[in-house]
């Protein structure tokens, strides 16, 4: 009787293991999304110019801004310098995908190094927009402005400053 029970024990324990469980479906099945983009396609079109700045003579001073910010609006009102010439924004143009932001980033400061002494240096803040929202497809694109302020002094050594700044765009 005992080989009886041990027997019917394990043909017990055979059979629920051996019962395949009942599939059930959930309440939704998942759905697959695909979203395809065209590249960005970021291209410089022009450089940032402050233009030509002349110091007063007058006694020592400081603390003069020359600036254009990214959508070319030029300041030069400080009475101890005269600006003149060329004064642009920096202009690059920006191709993608219609109705998609794009986060632009750029250098916050550079380092404007003399040219003509070869040791004197400005720093220049650079002013550029967080986004930029594709306004259609393909190479039309769009254009956006990348602008600067540099801050001199009486004391300022003259000659020609320059430096480049980074300007990367990616889809948000």
């Amino acid at each position: 009787m005992n080989k009886l029970i041990k027997f019917a024990s394990l043909a017990a324990a055979l059979t629920l293991t051996a019962t395949p469980a009942f599939a059930v479906n959930p309440n939704q099945q998942a759905k697959a999304n695909a979203k395809i983009i065209k590249p960005l396609v970021l291209t410089w079109v022009k450089d940032l110019d402050l233009g030509t700045i002349v110091l007063s003579g007058a006694g020592a001073w400081s603390g003069a801004v020359v600036s254009v910010d990214q959508s070319g609006n030029f300041s030069c009102t400080d009475a101890n310098v005269t600006c003149s010439g060329n004064n642009d924004e920096a202009v690059y143009h920006l191709a993608g995908t219609n109705q998609q932001t794009v986060t632009i980033t750029a250098s916050s400061s550079i380092t404007l190094n003399n040219l003509t002494d070869g040791v004197s240096s400005l720093s220049m803040t650079v002013d550029a927009p967080a986004t930029v929202a594709m306004p259609n497809s393909g190479t039309a694109g769009v254009d956006f402005g990348v602008g600067g302020s540099i801050t001199v002094a009486s004391n300022t050594p003259d000659g020609v400053y320059q430096g480049t700044f980074d300007v990367t765009a990616d889809y948000q």
